[in-house]
């Protein structure tokens, strides 16, 4: 992701742990803050956000506190663009996992939507994912604010 005009990102970095969920929920809402979205926008991207964590966290890293999780974000005018990054266990079947309902950790009570929710909130969606070398989620939703970011 690159500045350019009408452009402005973040990137950040914390340690795979689930009270670090709502952190990176409320920074991502703080920087998207500027478009000002609508509460509807604000809550779907940070229900987005705290999804794709939570997969990287309970998913990618099994819980260990040692794995790291990346979310870069980038406002294009009035696109934001999020990926979300993990370096842990990866995906093995892609087409299983998007399947709404399908969860790998049935024991802990997932209800396997994280992936609809995602595809659903948002006007693109995309995930790359490779055993053994982690996930990545990209997402891009258009925002209908009232002012538009063109500095």
């Amino acid at each position: 992701m690159n500045e350019g005009i009408g452009t402005n990102f973040m990137n950040l970095q914390f340690a795979a742990k689930s009270e670090n969920e709502s952190f990176a929920r409320v920074t991502v809402a703080a920087f998207i803050s500027q478009l000002d979205p609508t509460m509807d926008e604000l809550s779907d991207l940070k229900t987005v956000v705290s999804e794709a964590v939570t997969n990287s966290i309970i998913h990618g890293y099994n819980n260990n506190p040692e794995g790291v999780v990346t979310i870069q974000a980038e406002i294009r005018e009035d696109m934001i663009t999020i990926i979300v990054e993990d370096r842990g266990e990866g995906i093995e079947d892609l087409d299983l996992a998007k399947q709404p309902l399908y969860t790998s950790k049935p024991e802990l009570e997932r209800s396997g939507m994280g992936f609809t929710i995602m595809e659903n909130f948002m006007d693109e969606f995309e995930v790359s994912s490779e055993p053994g070398r982690g996930t990545s989620i990209k997402m891009k939703k258009r925002i209908e604010s009232k002012k538009a970011l063109y500095n």
